[in-house]
């Protein structure tokens, strides 16, 4: 473990920004934990259907703040991209290639995803599964894809958005709001609000990466505005507390963003400003920053792979014969909460399986006769 840590430190360049790495990886630990904590699978007269302790348990509506981080990773997204983008300008690289070599590495693990679950959703047509299983399955599997196609999309059109000012996206999700609540608007309106919602955190990123964003006062500002603005509207403008779906709730915050989404995401936004210097301390302890490394090296496949590591241990505790507390019951009480807490280290070495498995997607193959790297060592690059 110690040469481990050795070699991640060799292999950063001296003039890294590891708070933004950690930034990015407590996003998607983040996400990760989150539909850990708010998905239930439960088990109906052999049919699984999705459920949130959410739906049950309203009080709960909190742990959605602490987990629903999108809104930080699209920030660095943002910030990443720009600084990639201009960096990729100078030495003279074409924004095709640039654009080639960025989506690679996202949509590379999504091929296996699919190809693996088109295999599995075949095989469980042709055991016999209910088609209402297989579609809870499929649901959350295919859901989290969203959240990449918009990525991809915002990616693709970083030289244009990279000149955008945060407040005309958050203008357009504002007045998309008005229409679709206050003037009873059809909700199919609501979907300009996937790309302009996360777009305003993106240009956020972008100001970012252009050194406009300096100062604790710009975090501040935003923080206190975002927390604010979120809080009247949840109190007093009639939106759910809850920052992500809830099954069954009449408005969801997330699907698609609401502009209490956004809000809530601007005090994100400025939370993570405001951590930039206690992570840059902290991540000069080799060992800690060594865990972070390793998380943004293999962060989409992480993320693709969690909800199929939930699954395969749900199934698997069906081989018991009986409803499994926090695994297979319905999730109504704080005897599920203690029992899932208890099933997340199950989770969470299902999932280091399918990262063994899979990982190598995420990173081009070296050239044919190449000395192989260390399995877990990281690639010497920059943000750009």
């Amino acid at each position: 473990m110690r040469e481990l840590v050795r070699r991640v430190g060799a292999a950063t360049p001296p003039g890294r920004d590891r708070a933004v790495d950690a930034l990015r990886a407590f996003a998607i630990l983040g996400v990760v934990l989150g539909h850990w904590l708010v998905t239930a699978l439960v088990t109906d007269g052999g049919t699984l259907h999705g459920t949130s302790p959410l739906a049950h348990m309203p009080p709960l509506a909190p742990v959605s703040w602490a987990f629903q981080t999108l809104a930080v990773f699209f920030l660095v997204g943002g910030y990443v991209a720009t600084r990639s983008h201009t960096s990729a300008r100078a030495r003279g690289t074409t924004h095709g290639r640039w654009l080639a070599a960025r989506l690679g590495r996202l949509f590379r693990p999504v091929a296996a995803v699919l190809v693996l679950w088109t295999v599995a959703a075949g095989a469980m047509l042709a055991g016999g599964t209910s088609l209402e299983t297989l579609r809870t399955l499929l649901t959350l599997v295919l859901s989290p894809l969203w959240f990449l196609l918009v990525f991809a999309l915002l990616t693709a059109a970083t030289p244009l958005v990279a000149r955008l000012h945060p407040l005309w996206p958050l203008a357009v999700v504002l007045h998309v709001d008005v229409f679709r609540f206050g003037f009873g608007a059809p909700d199919a309106l609501g979907w300009v609000n996937l790309a302009a919602g996360w777009l305003v955190p993106y240009c956020l990123g972008a100001v970012w990466a252009r050194g406009e964003l300096r100062g604790r006062a710009t975090g501040w500002a935003l923080l206190v505005t975002g927390a604010g603005a979120t809080a009247c509207l949840v109190l007093w403008a009639g939106y759910p507390a809850s920052m992500v779906g809830v099954p069954g709730a009449a408005v969801s915050n997330l699907n698609p963003p609401t502009l209490a989404a956004v809000t809530f995401g601007l005090a994100q936004c400025g939370a993570a400003l405001l951590l930039l210097r206690p992570l840059r301390r902290a991540m000069r302890r080799p060992a800690l920053w060594a865990a972070i490394a390793l998380v943004n090296l293999s962060a989409m496949t992480l993320f693709l792979w969690h909800q199929t590591a939930l699954m395969a241990v749900t199934a698997t505790g069906l081989l018991a014969g009986r409803a499994l507390p926090g695994l297979h019951t319905v999730p109504d009480g704080p005897v599920w909460v203690a029992a899932r807490l208890a099933w997340l280290p199950v989770f969470a070495v299902a999932l280091a399986v399918c990262w063994a498995a899979f990982r190598t997607y995420e990173h081009r193959p070296r050239p044919v006769g190449t000395p192989e790297a260390p399995p877990a060592a990281p690639k010497k690059v920059t943000h750009a």
